[in-house]
């Protein structure tokens, strides 16, 4: 009888202290715009969430939900994560911005982070990427190897993180090349391979041999492929399987360093709500590597200006520069602030067309 119960009490013990190191896991929810193969995107998130899972190992369990459209659904699903027991949810679009404050105010010991929004809370960080350091870098590059003189555009939204990505990509085309036509096409998706190829054909057929994207499938690399003498560059993934050409280079989002840090704040309890805007110099913007495609001459001039981007030596918004209607913006050598910046709804002077509303 007293081995027995000496038995059954080492099994409850040993129950008890398994439940015990299941609740210490730290759980951490992922709510995707697109899905998780969409080679772009999606795809360099769900790279950043497998890397937490490699940093902390059992000390974390993590959770996504992809194709969550913007809106409605999405506070469905953040609202389970919350109710399954997430410490911390990701949410990676900028249209999960007020489902994201939503849920929180429900849920006010669950830590929320929300990429490319604006708005907080005690326990809502915003965190996003100065994607627009690594269109200088585009536009440098198309606006030098542009023979049409037109460099084609596909925009997902007209969301200042849109428009400033279109701005410095014209702002430094136009640098080295003054002859330079940007056309744009706005598909109102993020993700869409049928809609985002008709884009890049619609532009192909406009004249266009550069096309830049805004979009997360790979199916403008694949329409600028079959069409011939047509460069493009990566987005937000490598997208390398179509280099050296059309694809010469790319804007890489390096989620992982971030997501782990963060993880690593829930976990040792040091979280707090903060907004993160971080670009080439912390490695949240990454440059894909520049195919020989690119003259050499082009290719060392890109670089050269990323190292002054990683620096700070330069900005990519500096003066002088004035709006598309032609009124001053910024004086010589001025530099634009992040609050502009961060609400941008206006083309610089030169870009045809009005931007939607």
């Amino acid at each position: 009888m007293r081995l027995s119960a000496v038995l059954t009490g080492a099994v409850l013990a040993l129950g008890l202290a398994g439940a015990a190191v299941a609740q210490d896991k730290t759980k951490v929810g992922f709510v995707f715009v697109g899905p998780v193969g969409d080679g772009g995107w999606t795809y360099e998130h769900n790279e950043g969430r497998k890397a937490v899972e490699a940093e902390f190992g059992d000390q974390v369990e993590t959770v996504f939900v992809e194709n969550v459209a913007e809106g409605p659904d999405s506070e469905r699903v953040m609202t389970q994560m919350a109710l399954d027991g997430a410490d911390l949810i990701f949410t990676t679009s900028f249209g999960y911005m007020d489902p994201t404050i939503n849920i929180a105010k429900k849920f006010p010991n669950v830590k929320f982070e929300h990429a490319t929004g604006y708005k907080r809370a005690d326990n809502v960080s915003t965190y996003s990427a100065r994607f627009y350091e690594g269109r200088a870098i585009q536009g440098h590059i198309a606006g030098s190897m542009t023979e049409s003189n037109i460099v084609g555009y596909i925009g997902s939204y007209p969301i200042p993180e849109v428009i400033r990505g279109i701005n410095s990509a014209f702002i430094h085309a136009k640098k080295v090349n003054p002859d330079v036509q940007f056309k744009i096409v706005w598909a109102y998706t993020w993700f869409d391979p049928a809609k985002e190829a008709d884009a890049a054909k619609v532009l192909i057929e406009q004249g266009a041999d550069v096309i830049l994207q805004h979009t997360d499938s790979t199916a403008p690399q694949a329409a600028a492929q079959e069409a011939g003498n047509v460069i493009t560059f990566g987005q937000a993934s490598d997208m390398a399987q179509y280099a050296p050409k059309p694809r010469v280079s790319s804007i890489i989002d390096n989620w992982a360093p971030y997501y782990i840090e963060r993880v690593k704040a829930v976990i040792d309890g040091t979280w707090e709500s903060k907004d993160t805007w971080a670009g080439i110099n912390e490695g949240m913007v990454g440059i894909g590597e520049i195919s020989d495609a690119v003259p050499a001459e082009v290719k060392e001039e890109a670089l050269a200006l990323k190292n002054k981007i990683a620096s700070g030596e330069y900005h990519p918004f500096t003066g002088p520069l004035k709006k598309q209607d032609g009124s001053d913006w910024l004086a010589e050598g001025e530099t634009a602030d992040d609050a502009t910046l961060l609400g941008m709804n206006f083309y610089v002077e030169g870009i045809e067309g009005a931007i939607p509303q």
